[in-house]
């Protein structure tokens, strides 16, 4: 089993190290970060627990002294991708899943969605295959809430293309607030070919400060 910890950071600093402080604390074996701080020159993040690979948009961290043995796949990724990170995972020899760490977002200058572009199907039929990340898509077949579906429909075809389990319960992950409103939906999921043994949320509400 692996234990694997998912965490929008909303480009800030203190959410970042809390969130990988949560992962110490629950013993996380790997910790998919997406929209991490920026790092200027000079200065770079680092934890004493876990070792980082890095992209712009998404970092995975996996812990130290787990025996586990990390291949970044830069085959499936299409080289340095600046929205998802594929992993493979080792320990012992024996094959643990493949691990995608996903930004889904639409680049500001292109107004299209890089994440969108990988062969999917190609990823998620290397075996056990595990996609983790912030989605950014609207819909009733992982939000109860949703009123007003959007940008859902190519993550709700890959979905029922590969037979994928979704793993969130009916809880929010998204808290947001414009003027004098607030409310809350589905954007970050974690999605698996495989059984997902247990999905939860941190008990305390807003554990790291984010409002992913």
């Amino acid at each position: 089993m692996i234990r694997a910890i998912q965490h929008n950071c909303a480009r800030s600093y203190e959410w970042t190290i809390a969130a990988l402080e949560v992962g110490v604390e629950r013993r996380g074996d790997v910790v998919c970060l997406q929209e991490p701080p920026s790092e200027r020159q000079g200065f770079e993040i680092r934890h004493t627990a876990y070792g980082m690979r890095k992209r712009k948009r998404v970092w995975m961290a996996v812990r130290k002294g787990t025996g586990f043995a990390v291949d970044e796949r830069l085959d499936l990724s299409e080289g340095d991708n600046d929205d998802v990170i594929v992993t493979g995972v080792r320990r012992r020899g024996e094959k643990v899943p493949i691990i995608v760490n996903i930004h889904d977002q639409k680049d500001t200058q292109s107004r299209e969605r890089p994440a969108r572009k990988l062969r999917w199907q190609r990823i998620i039929r290397q075996g056990c295959t595990m996609l983790a990340g912030s989605f950014n898509g609207h819909s009733t077949l992982w939000d109860p809430r949703c009123t007003k579906p959007r940008d859902d429909i190519f993550w709700k075809d890959i979905i029922d293309e590969n037979g994928l389990e979704i793993g969130n319960d009916d809880r929010a992950t998204h808290y947001w607030t414009r003027g004098d409103f607030e409310g809350e939906s589905v954007i970050v999921l974690t999605l698996a070919n495989r059984p997902i043994e247990k999905w939860t949320i941190p008990s305390e509400n807003h554990a790291t400060g984010s409002n992913h």
